[in-house]
């Protein structure tokens, strides 16, 4: 019986939040509403952990919000709740989560921050807190009238390879079945993302094609722009949305999609002495959302790790042929 009060404190202070989490998720994703309300925005990503770091401390006693550590590390519950519940129900997928894990954390952290000054300041913040609760509901369509700026990044990856200049560029151009030995991409294969399966030049030459297939029937389409034997090759990228089954990428993050596209790649061969070259593998994406500055943080660093994979891979070939 003594437990009682405690429990539906416990209940209020994690459950509200959580609560307020699920059903602000669910309103975002409602398809007819996509164009006002999108989960790729600052209304969502950011109003959305800081809301519920400022409810959990909100209704928290006042005791124990005068610890600064309560504050700031107590609103990750109902976030990690909120995450792992989303998951069950297959709401949203794993790669996803932890891309955004933390930005989250960080932004439910100031609202705890947020939410202890409201709730120390004791007068007339009921009010203050109403409003907050409705901000990203009010936010969001003035988002989207402002729109996504489309942005466009590089990843520049490079190695170091002891072979002749031949070997390398054959390895380049014809890249053949990868075994899982070769395959080492750590943060791809932690995001459980497609893994690079080959990729074959169908002739040397501007105009050339050839599709770099990976798992889970992910395919870039290639055409050759500009070509220098064993010097250098560009070529455009496209991935077609309907080509890859609805299982293989989190909506978000499906390359060619509404947020992600990988437009370009390039290799660049470059002597250093007679027994060593520098192979420079390089790619432009663009992303479209209004959290780019945060999203194309992410987006470099899962293409660095595509590329370093697929360079050790070319580098281990080319010396051992």
């Amino acid at each position: 019986m003594m437990n009682r009060p405690w429990l539906t404190k416990m209940l209020i202070v994690i459950g509200i939040p959580t609560l307020y989490a699920i059903i602000l998720r669910l309103f975002f994703g409602i398809e007819k509403w996509s164009d006002l309300f999108s989960v790729m925005s600052v209304s969502f990503l950011c109003c959305l952990p800081t809301i519920v770091g400022i409810l959990t401390v909100y209704f928290s006693s006042e005791e124990k919000v005068r610890n600064i550590s309560y504050r700031i590390f107590v609103p990750w519950i109902p976030i990690f709740i909120f995450f792992i519940i989303t998951l069950l129900v297959s709401l949203e997928g794993w790669a996803c989560w932890l891309m955004i894990l933390p930005l989250f954390l960080i932004a439910a952290s100031i609202g705890g921050l947020i939410g202890g000054y409201f709730k120390l300041r004791k007068r007339r913040t009921k009010a203050y807190i109403s409003l907050i609760v409705l901000l990203p509901f009010f936010m969001s369509p003035i988002e989207s009238l402002i729109g996504a700026i489309p942005g466009t990044y590089e990843a520049d990856t490079y190695i170091d390879i002891h072979a002749p200049a031949d070997k390398i560029w054959s390895n380049i151009t014809r890249v053949g079945e990868i075994n899982q030995r070769q395959d080492k991409g750590w943060l791809t294969r932690l995001l459980g993302m497609p893994r690079p399966v080959e990729a074959v030049l169908n002739y040397n030459g501007v105009g050339a094609t050839r599709e770099a297939k990976f798992t889970k029937g992910l395919v870039f389409h290639e055409t050759v722009s500009e070509y220098v034997d064993k010097k250098k090759m560009v070529f455009s990228i496209k991935a077609f949305p309907y080509e890859i089954p609805s299982t293989t990428m989190d909506e978000h993050i499906v390359i060619g999609g509404k947020y992600f596209d990988v437009l370009s790649g390039t290799y660049e061969l470059e002597k250093l002495d007679n027994k060593t070259y520098r192979l420079h593998l390089f790619s432009h994406f663009k992303l479209t959302t209004t959290i780019n500055f945060y999203a194309s943080w992410w987006a470099e660093w899962i293409m660095k790790d595509i590329q370093n994979n697929i360079l050790q891979i070319e580098k281990e070939r080319a010396e051992k042929s």
